[in-house]
C-alpha cells in the first residue's frame, strides 16, 4: 500500500477533529507530506525516510512551527500504522523531531492594559476583561453567557465562535459537551453584569454580529477596532503586541500569584502543560530559591 492511500483512510477516521482542524490537516497533507511521501510505499518506511522528510521540509524553507506540525501529523499516521503491525519496528525509533520554540509573549502592563481597555467600545472592552481576566481566546469571549457564570467566582467556558464556519462549536481541543471551569475575578463579573444590563442578551448571549442579531459576533470587529487603536498612537501598546497579549496577561498574573502551571495550562485550555511552560516558563517566579526558603522553614518545625 501506498503511503498516500493508508494517509486518506486514516483522515477519514478523524471524525472528532473540528472543521478549522481538518482543514489545517488537509493543508499539511496537501502541500507538506503526500508531496514528499505520497507515493512511498508503507513497508518501506524506517527512520532514516522521517529523518529525510523532515531535512527535505527545512532545505524547502518550511518554518520551524509548519515542520512541527508536519511531523506531528506523520508521526501519528506511522504510529498508527505501527500500532497495527504495519512496521515490525517503529519507523519513529531515533527521529529528533523538530525543535519549534514559539516567540516569547508580549504582555502589557497594568496601566497598559487599563489604557488600551478604554480606548475600545463596550464591546472591545468586554472581550478584553474576558481575555485578561479569566484567559478565554477570543472565539470563546465571543460566545460569552450569562448562564454560564456556574458561581459568582466561577465561569463556564462551553463554546467558541468558529472563525471559519461562525458558528457556536465546541471548543478547541475538547470533545462536544466539554467545558472549561476558569476563575471569574469579581471586577470581570460586574463587566459582564454591566454589559448585559445596558446591551441586553439574545438567548442569553451578550455579544452578536452588530448589524444582524441573528448571527454571531464577528471576529474581524475587534480585530478592526484593536487596528484603529494602535494606529491612534493614543495610547501606550508594547511593541510587538497583538490582541493574544490580553491572554497572556493572564498566564502572566496566575503565575505571579504563584498559581501551579497545571492549573493555569487547564484554565487557558491547552492541549497539554507542555505547550503552557514553552510559552510562559520565562514567567514563573525563580522556583530554586523560593523552595530553599520553604524547604528550611520545615527542616526547622
Amino acid at each position: 500500500m501506498r503511503f498516500e492511500v493508508y494517509a486518506a483512510e486514516w483522515r477519514q477516521g478523524q471524525r472528532d477533529l473540528a472543521v478549522a482542524s481538518v482543514r489545517h490537516l488537509d493543508s499539511l497533507l496537501d502541500h507538506h507530506i503526500l508531496p514528499l511521501l505520497g507515493s512511498r510505499r508503507m513497508d518501506s518506511f524506517d527512520h532514516k525516510v522521517v529523518d529525510r522528510f523532515i531535512q527535505s521540509m527545512e532545505r524547502n524553507g518550511a518554518g520551524l512551527a509548519t515542520q512541527s506540525n508536519a511531523f506531528d501529523k506523520l508521526k501519528a499516521i506511522l504510529l498508527d500504522a505501527y500500532r497495527l503491525g504495519i512496521f515490525e519496528e517503529n519507523p519513529l525509533a531515533g527521529v529528533k523531531s523538530p525543535q519549534y520554540h514559539p516567540k516569547r509573549a508580549v504582555i502589557p502592563s497594568v496601566a497598559q492594559l487599563r489604557g488600551i481597555r478604554n480606548a475600545g467600545d463596550d464591546t472591545f472592552r468586554l472581550v478584553v476583561d474576558l481575555m485578561s481576566g479569566c484567559g478565554m481566546r477570543n472565539g470563546e469571549a465571543a460566545a460569552i453567557r450569562v448562564n454560564n457564570i456556574v458561581a459568582d467566582d466561577v465561569y463556564r467556558i462551553s463554546e467558541q465562535v468558529n472563525q471559519t464556519t461562525r458558528q457556536y462549536e465546541r471548543l478547541k481541543h475538547r470533545k462536544p459537551g466539554d467545558y472549561r471551569d476558569v476563575p471569574l475575578p469579581a471586577r470581570i463579573r460586574r463587566t459582564i453584569e454591566w454589559f448585559a444590563e445596558k446591551h441586553g442578551t439574545v438567548d442569553g448571549y451578550l455579544l452578536r454580529h452588530p448589524v444582524d442579531r441573528g448571527k454571531t459576533f464577528p471576529y474581524y470587529y475587534l480585530a478592526n477596532q484593536w487596528q484603529r487603536i494602535k494606529k491612534s498612537g493614543d495610547v501606550d501598546i508594547p511593541d510587538g503586541m497583538v490582541m493574544y497579549g490580553f491572554r497572556h496577561f493572564f498566564a502572566s498574573n496566575c503565575l505571579s500569584q504563584g498559581i501551579p502551571i497545571t492549573d493555569v495550562a487547564a484554565w487557558m485550555g491547552h492541549k497539554s502543560v507542555d505547550v503552557t511552560f514553552k510559552v510562559y516558563r520565562h514567567l514563573m517566579p525563580g522556583s530554586v530559591g523560593k523552595a530553599a526558603r520553604m524547604l528550611d522553614v520545615g527542616l526547622g518545625a
